[in-house]
């Protein structure tokens, strides 16, 4: 089978760090832009009815020639091994990913066709779009559905200080989202220097932060 990328999308996110680690964690914006071949209207006729989207999209960034049938989850330090089919690891037979995302609304843009606004994207900037598919709560929702060793980290956030000096910054637009980002804790699990500055890329900002126990404190914020 031979996949067509259809769209891109384009995001706050330059680099992979930093990038929520699922779909609807964060508040994050995006558009979708169709590829030319696939721009005709017709194609998203309907689609203003639903509120989520599924996107199946291309880890362009992580491919590798050989897979692994096990993997290191970040989420479990980085140090136990999973099988790949247990996880949502980027290192797979296929470089496949899948997000729920929401969809706000639908511009019609000279030049571009329809474009999708988005909310709830976990992926870097021009990451290539093979498909979309409506989310059916129906069936896509299933209560009391099992979320694996997934679970036991769901609930797991950072407190975030930001001074004032640095929030200044930040777009008012961009704050709310940034700090769900932070919370996240953007570091992979094996890494616990309290005395490490960490710094991430996202909408035009480099942010620069360290932390110790539970508090993920904003040391830098740079707007390039």
């Amino acid at each position: 089978m031979r996949l067509t990328v259809i769209a891109h999308i384009h995001t706050d996110f330059p680099a992979k760090f930093g990038i929520p680690r699922q779909s609807g964690l964060a508040d994050t914006k995006a558009e979708i832009v169709f590829e030319p071949e696939y721009r005709n209207p017709d194609a998203c006729r309907g689609l203003e009815e639903f509120s989520h989207l599924w996107l199946i999209w291309g880890f362009s960034r992580t491919v590798r020639e050989k897979w692994s049938p096990t993997v290191r989850p970040p989420r479990l330090g980085g140090n136990q091994r999973t099988g790949v089919f247990a996880t949502r690891s980027p290192f797979r037979p296929n470089p496949l990913g899948l997000s729920c995302v929401a969809l706000e609304r639908l511009e019609k843009r000279k030049g571009l066709g329809i474009v999708l606004h988005v909310t709830g994207a976990d992926l870097m900037d021009a990451t290539p779009i093979y498909d979309i598919k409506p989310y059916l709560p129906y069936v896509d929702c299933h209560a009391g559905a099992s979320g694996g060793f997934a679970e036991k980290r769901k609930e797991y956030r950072l407190r975030v200080e930001i001074p004032d000096v640095w929030m200044e910054r930040v777009p008012w637009d961009h704050r709310k989202i940034l700090v769900q980002i932070l919370s996240q804790d953007p570091r992979p699990s094996y890494q616990n220097d309290p005395e490490r500055v960490y710094g991430m890329e996202y909408a035009g900002m480099e942010i620069r932060f360290q932390v110790q126990e539970s508090v993920l404190r904003v040391c830098e914020i740079r707007v390039k």
